[in-house]
């Protein structure tokens, strides 16, 4: 990881060779991409986040006067580095950019640029939209069962498991589903990959209880289907989301 500093109306050239696997971040003040043509482009402000590879930019600058900071992540898949120099535009106040981190610039695929704020709504939102339909398809599949006969009564306790309790217990894990999968965006590499193993594990476990519930073979077959259903619900839709919000 390192820093580019672009002081006021500066700007570096997009080389692809130098930008392979590079995401940058607007840190500080505001960075402008200069677009294929010569045209200005879009201004990215502070936590904007962009890849390059593929965009057709050919070049960053600093619109503003007080210099500008990009940090650039490089994924841990990179093995090597670009160790030219970072090649610089004309720029007509005779400005410079100025890279408090000389080791090269490593470039790499550009999906574009959301803000990490837009990036955990949009999880949030898929996350808690995705709960409210495992919530449902919970509830109507132990209506169902209940309606061909599955009694749903645990011998510990003796007594039957209401269709509200597994409306209630569906949200409450759906909803523990969509924290791990924000946490795993915010600190995670590979979130999706992360959330999918971590998800499949935690619905494996949770068909243990009703293995050893020591209800009868109907209750038994139904509550392990009841795991199943949201999961097929929630894993599938937090794995996407979170593909797209780091692509």
């Amino acid at each position: 990881m390192r820093t580019l500093a672009l002081r006021g109306g500066a700007r570096v050239a997009v080389v692809a060779t130098e930008w392979h696997d590079a995401l940058g971040v607007v840190t500080r003040g505001r960075v402008q991409l200069e677009l294929r043509d010569g045209e200005p482009g879009p201004v990215l402000g502070p936590d904007a986040a962009f890849w390059l590879r593929g965009t057709g930019v050919r070049a960053l600058r600093n619109p503003g006067r007080r210099t500008a900071t990009v940090r650039i992540v490089t994924p841990r898949t990179v093995t090597c580095q670009s160790t030219q120099p970072v090649r610089q535009l004309p720029d007509d106040g005779g400005t410079t950019m100025n890279s408090m981190n000389d080791t090269g610039v490593a470039a790499g695929p550009a999906p574009g640029r959301t803000s990490r704020t837009h990036r955990f709504r949009g999880l949030v939102g898929a996350g808690l939209v995705a709960t409210l339909a495992a919530m449902l398809a919970a509830t109507l599949a132990a209506a169902l069962a209940r309606a061909v006969g599955v009694d749903f009564e645990i011998p510990e306790g003796g007594k039957a498991i209401p269709l509200g309790g597994f409306t209630v217990v569906t949200g409450f894990f759906s909803v523990v589903g969509v924290v791990i999968a924000v946490a795993l965006l915010r600190w995670s590499a590979r979130p999706a990959d992360r959330f999918l193993w971590t998800a499949v594990a935690l619905t494996v476990i949770s068909l243990i209880p009703p293995l050893i519930s020591g209800a009868d073979t109907a209750t038994t077959t139904a509550l392990l289907g009841l795991h199943l259903v949201p999961a097929a619900v929630m894993i599938p839709t937090l794995t996407r989301t979170l593909r797209i919000r780091t692509e």
